[in-house]
């Protein structure tokens, strides 16, 4: 859950950062106060991240995306937001370079994974969903369906179509639970449980670092 919080928490004054504090004329922003109110995140915390972004003595976080192969072939790419690149590539490359892996060079990847938004919202029961996916693609959407067991409907898009896809739920007045950007493998590959093991132990490896926000793989 801290991991979570501190995630966010960078979304939260990197968003502050690109556009405003005011969640009204801020949609990212608006969006990640909805995340951290799914997960229960404080609300001094988020006042504190909002306050941080807003702060003259905040040191300047990038967003940097590293990629590169881990055993048996498997891609993984790294989203970390970071106030030291250097350093942040730098233990990205060792943990790669310690379990088996390789770093590679920026862009080697976009042909394995697609960068997708993400939206999940509350099953009312007042909409159906094959004809909210025919309303929604013309916003952008590609992709709506229902998740029965947590009894909500996601919905994924065009990674450009975020803040039309935004709108179009707020002007409808669905409760939007959780929206994010994900990054879709288009060809998976599968191990068995002991090659599985290695790459989940680099995963968490890379995970621990505090500089990384996502890490997103193409094992099945």
């Amino acid at each position: 859950m801290a991991k979570t919080f501190t995630r966010i928490g960078k979304d939260i004054v990197l968003a502050v950062k690109n556009g405003t504090p005011d969640p009204a004329t801020n949609s990212r922003l608006r969006a990640l106060l909805q995340n951290a109110k799914a997960v229960n995140m404080p609300k001094d915390t988020i006042e504190r991240a909002i306050k941080r972004a807003s702060s003259k003595d905040q040191e300047d976080y990038k967003e940097m995306v590293y990629e590169g192969y881990g055993p048996h072939g498997i891609a993984i790419l790294v989203e970390s937001t970071t106030d030291n690149p250097t350093r942040t590539v730098a233990n990205v490359r060792s943990y790669f370079n310690k379990l088996g892996g390789s770093l590679g060079t920026t862009g080697m990847l976009d042909f394995i994974f697609e960068r997708k938004c993400l939206f999940k919202v509350t099953n009312d029961g007042k909409h159906d969903v094959e004809e909210l996916e025919l309303e929604l693609i013309d916003y952008g959407a590609d992709e709506v369906f229902l998740d029965e067991e947590n009894n909500q409907i996601n919905i994924y898009g065009e990674f450009t179509s975020f803040g039309t896809i935004q709108t179009y739920l707020e002007e409808n007045n669905f409760e939007i639970i959780e929206s994010d950007f994900e990054r879709i493998p288009n060809d998976t590959k599968s191990l068995n449980e002991e090659e599985m093991a290695e790459i989940e132990k680099l995963i968490e490896k890379i995970e621990e670092d505090d500089d990384v926000q996502r890490v997103y793989h193409n094992m099945a």
